[in-house]
């Protein structure tokens, strides 16, 4: 199936989606009410069987942050590209992690790096940057810390000293 055709699936299925032609990547918009039973639609249907998440990233755009989700069903050779939005005052979606475990780090990375939370996730905590790291690096607003438990994290070399 076409992305188009996935779409129209899920549609006649009662799911608020609507297809992107954007190229060279077409993708599925769902609303945050829809998302996770978009997941389970793509997962579950006999026609869809999209059985694998090849990749979730969370994004900061302008005006909302965004969920990018790649899935492939290799049972039926196809793929497809979804996306949530949610407003910049509360960047939280449902999690997708119990429709497939893979979810769990990427959801983790998401948050660790973008600042998003993910609804119902079970296990939400950095993946990459320590616990006692000071905001998400990925951020439009991120300022970098000058220090860290005394180590410098400033780009300029290390003071030397010649006797």
């Amino acid at each position: 199936m076409t992305p188009e055709e996935i779409c129209q699936k899920l549609q006649s299925a009662g799911i608020e989606v609507t297809y992107h032609d954007t190229k060279p990547d077409p993708f599925l918009l769902c609303t945050l009410q829809s998302y996770k039973q978009a997941a389970l639609t793509l997962r579950d249907d006999p026609d869809l069987a999209f059985q694998s998440l090849m990749s979730l990233t969370g994004l900061e755009w302008p005006d909302y942050f965004e969920v990018a989700s790649q899935l492939i069903s290799y049972q039926k050779e196809h793929r497809v590209t979804i996306k949530v939005r949610c407003g910049k005052d509360d960047p939280s979606v449902p999690t997708l992690s119990d429709v497939w475990t893979i979810a769990e780090w990427h959801e983790r990375e998401a948050y660790d790096l973008v600042g998003m939370t993910f609804a119902g996730h079970q296990d939400l905590r950095r993946i990459l940057l320590p616990e006692d790291w000071e905001g998400h690096p990925l951020r439009k607003d991120y300022s970098p810390q000058e220090r860290w438990h005394d180590i410098s994290l400033t780009s300029e070399p290390p003071k030397t000293t010649h006797e």
